[in-house]
């Protein structure tokens, strides 16, 4: 039942942040004040919109209405535009620097900016000394937000004194927690077998800022005063930590219980536990302990529901607990200090009256925490924001009509990618949307399919380190470690077709190396390709193709964005560098801006490679003559309706020659939309955001044909444009192509959308 029932002015309440059954503090939180709310008020319908951080999603319950993409930035857009076309009321925000996507989570000023309603957002984090991305992103928040909320007085003060947020814009409620009864721990000991011990009890998702290696190290001076003392560890490890670090952290806490003796009073709970069998264990605790490591913590869910269970609390002194366990409401130690832990444990065992006035004013202290009466709290700070929020509009917010509001991208699909995709590694052909075993695999596709999953890693997808793993392993075994290249085509039975080896297919295979370098995280993956790089880099300066120069040149960029001070990788650099520019040199004039005396495939690299050379070594001549070209090219690959249409590869376009149209191939969007992205990094020129957006449009259907390249249903892109119909297969080239262009400017997007936040 309802703590109390009353009517509400708000008739709906959206709330976002993570939610239930996702394993996070932010989770359960969010879950909870949403609930208290819904049970408190019933006339007033809440709704939940949690943030996605895997692909999959969880099975949330109905209340979730709207599911975000932590970093899919388009969904936070689609949001914006579901929250205001659904007659929410007010949206109540849950700010941790780590549940958005963008640089400091960013992404969500682009949600807040496009809401009509007053917005009141809960800080779950106030940092002292953030970085500038941090500061300005929270700056933002306040200043779009009508009402913030804090859960201690100190970060009152630091959103004043470090932020600049005015006073009367800042509300302290806090943190909710269950009510529970003030118990004798004796009563649930049996429950967990612990009957005729003293329990002591730390809990919360583990990770190694959780300080758990103190407490181990305290318990023999502990146990040589209180025998029957046991240590629960309670909580799965946190899922972000299993999926970077694994079990390290508690493996290396059962490694220090053995080796000082206490493995025998140590126990490990690995999992996530429901609220009704955490009040239970909570219950059944002696002293609670938060021996966590850092200071710089302004709020603990942990801390505030054992002290509104009326536990004796010993904690380290970060920000929250020095303000909650003030006036005797628990006690402190230094961090990091096990001799200090074991002599307020003894202390506290020793003197039982002492222990249990500590618990009395803690309970008492609880009763405002109990989620009943923040709930309450919470619906006054709503409905205050909303009574004021009539007579304003937010200066921030304006009606942005269609034809202002950039082209939605399409979404992202794989399907075709994964048909595509066997235990060898990607197909070369399709029969219309069906692997073509007849033609067998290349490594220039495999390249190509490596530098994919290297950009759906930098998004986020679960599916990277999968498809990498397969595309690179493929590589590996290309690479003939004799002559130093790489072989090409491989048949559907594994045996290498050719004995040549091909100039582009080996500029192609260290650009999608150096991508791999440059941007993974996985060290499997960077300890793999870092040795194929490494061998497989001197046999490019034996080549003479100025596009498996270029190639070559756009990995070397994307590897020396890590390994900067790679001295042979420079050298390489220079020397290719300096022939694509003496190309440019030796063949351009005013009519005819280019390299070769021949326009034929993947033309616009070329620009992209010297464009990247003169921004990074730095050269001014090269970065001109990068920007010159693309834009001769792009002027000639532009129709007079506007729409981009690429040399044609059925004869190309020889100089003073007659030029193909037809036939039109993807690579050709993918590369325009590449080396456009670059010349705006460059020149901060929002022409070549444009440009780029023309070029992959192409593949949209804003083509000569005004037929669709890019097929939605399949996930897949058709192999080109014939002057009367489309080359319906599905090949790997033209559907990595696609990938490419689709995922380099979502990336763009997201890289725009920060550096907005950042100056506004």
């Amino acid at each position: 039942m309802p703590h109390h029932s009353t009517k509400s002015i708000l008739k709906r309440i959206a709330f976002i942040g993570n939610y239930s059954p996702r394993q996070c503090g932010i989770a359960t939180f969010t879950t909870d004040l949403c609930e208290a709310i819904a049970n408190q008020y019933p006339h007033t319908t809440c709704i939940a919109l949690p943030v996605n951080d895997i692909e999959t999603g969880y099975p949330y319950p109905a209340r979730v209405r709207f599911e975000l993409m932590e970093k899919d930035v388009d969904s936070y857009r689609r949001a914006a535009d579901f929250l205001n076309i659904n007659n929410v009321d007010l949206v109540s925000l849950q700010h941790e620097y780590g549940i958005y996507g963008g640089r400091a989570g960013s992404h969500i000023l682009v949600l807040l900016r496009e809401l009509r309603m007053p917005i009141v957002t809960t800080l779950h984090t106030i940092l002292r000394e953030p970085d500038p991305d941090q500061k300005r992103v929270l700056q933002e928040i306040a200043a779009l937000s009508d009402r913030m909320v804090v859960m201690s007085h100190r970060g009152a003060a630091f959103l004043r004194e470090v932020y600049g947020v005015a006073p009367e814009k800042i509300d302290v409620i806090p943190h909710g927690i269950p009510d529970v009864p003030f118990v004798d721990p004796s009563f649930h000991k049996d429950l967990f077998g612990v009957e005729g011990k003293i329990v002591l009890l730390s809990f919360g998702l583990l990770s190694a800022s959780k300080g758990i290696e103190t407490v181990i190290a305290a318990l023999p001076a502990i146990l040589a005063r209180h025998a029957n003392v046991v240590y629960i560890v309670l909580g799965a490890t946190h899922p972000h930590v299993i999926q970077n670090e694994g079990e390290t952290y508690r493996l290396s806490l059962q490694w220090l219980a053995h080796e000082k003796g206490v493995e025998g009073q140590v126990i490990f709970y690995n999992r996530f536990v429901s609220l009704e069998e955490l009040i239970q264990f909570i219950s059944a605790a002696d002293i609670y302990i938060t021996p966590y490591l850092n200071a710089a913590q302004i709020t603990s869910g942990t801390l505030a529901c054992t002290v509104g269970a009326g536990k004796a609390v010993i904690s380290t002194p970060y920000w929250y607990a020095e303000e909650l366990l003030a006036e005797g409401r628990g006690a402190l130690v230094p961090f990091k200090d096990p001799a200090a832990m074991a002599g307020q444990v003894i202390d506290l065992l020793d003197h039982e009256a002492q222990r249990h006035a500590m618990r009395k004013r803690a309970y008492v202290f609880g009763r405002e925490m109990i989620w009943p009466q923040v709930a309450r709290r919470y619906m006054e700070n709503f409905e205050s924001v909303r009574s004021e929020h009539r007579h304003f509009t937010h200066p921030g917010f304006s009606v942005k009509p269609l034809d202002k509001r950039p082209g939605e991208l399409p979404p992202l699909k794989l399907d075709h990618l994964r048909r595509m995709t066997d235990e060898t590694g990607i197909l070369q052909h399709a029969i219309f949307t069906i692997p073509n075993y007849r033609e067998g695999y290349t490594t220039d596709d495999n390249a190509r399919a490596l530098m994919v999953s290297a950009l759906l890693e930098a998004l986020g997808n679960k599916e990277a380190l999968e498809l990498a793993s397969r595309y690179l392993a493929f590589i590996w075994y290309a690479f003939n470690t004799e002559s130093g290249r790489f072989r090409n085509f491989m048949d559907y039975r594994r045996h290498w077709l050719e004995t040549g080896d091909s100039d582009d297919s080996h500029g192609r295979t260290l650009w999608a190396l150096g991508t791999i370098l440059g941007r993974t995280n996985t060290p499997a993956l960077q300890s793999m390709a870092g040795q194929v790089f490494e061998q497989s880099l001197p046999a490019i300066l034996k080549t003479t193709s100025p596009r498996a120069w270029a190639f070559t040149l756009i990995g070397i960029h994307e590897y020396m964005q890590r390994f900067e001070g790679d001295r042979r990788a420079s050298q390489v650099r220079d020397e290719l560098a300096k022939r694509l520019l003496t190309l440019y040199q030796n063949h351009a004039s005013k009519e005819w801006c280019w390299f070769e005396e021949k326009l034929t495939y993947c033309n616009a690299a070329l620009s992209h490679a010297l464009l990247m050379c003169g921004r990074s070594m730095p050269d001014a001549a090269m970065a001109a003559a990068g920007l010159e070209s693309l834009s001769w090219l792009s002027g000639l690959q532009r129709a007079d309706a506007g729409h981009f249409v690429p040399i044609g590869s059925n004869g190309f376009f020889q100089k003073n020659g007659v030029r193909a149209r037809f036939d039109q191939q993807p690579i050709e969007a993918q590369a325009m939309v590449s080396a456009c992205l670059e010349a705006y990094n460059i020149s901060g020129d929002k022409h070549w955001r444009t440009e780029a957006r023309h070029a992959f449009e192409w593949f949209l259907g804003h083509n000569d044909l005004n037929l669709p390249i890019y097929d939605p249903t399949s996930g897949g892109c058709r192999d080109g444009l014939h002057p009367d119909r489309l080359n319906q297969n599905q090949g790997a080239e033209s559907t990595l192509a696609f990938l490419q262009a689709l995922l380099e400017l979502r990336l763009a997007e997201n890289a725009l959308l920060t550096m907005e936040a950042g100056t506004q």
